[in-house]
């Protein structure tokens, strides 16, 4: 699916189960809470903390979808196409960066 077919999937979702949007800011805010969600699993699997029983029951997939989700949701309520604005944006970290991490010898040895 593309990201333009995504953001009107989860339009269509929020209209027929959702009842409406929450506010832009809510979702801001719940957009941090997922993307913390998505920490603690990334810090528990590949860095150093241990998992708690808690912890257990939470998979990455599907916290980086619901990460997905509520931008999808904000794109939609603000009125911004990822879609376009992500290919602006790999065309302007392409004229910006061509040779940057290339000549980085922190991360080309």
């Amino acid at each position: 699916m593309t990201i333009k077919e995504a953001q009107k999937l989860v339009d269509q979702w929020i209209h027929e189960y959702g009842v409406r949007y929450f506010n832009e800011l809510t979702n801001m805010t719940i957009l941090m809470e997922e993307v913390g969600e998505l920490a603690r699993i990334m810090a528990r699997t590949y860095g150093e903390q241990s998992f708690k029983e808690s912890d257990l029951s939470k998979n990455l997939p599907d916290e980086m979808a619901d990460v997905l989700w509520v931008l999808l949701c904000l794109a939609n309520q603000t009125g911004v196409d990822l879609e376009e604005s992500l290919q602006k944006n790999i065309e302007k970290k392409t004229a910006r960066d061509a040779t940057r991490h290339l000549n980085n010898n922190r991360i080309n040895h």
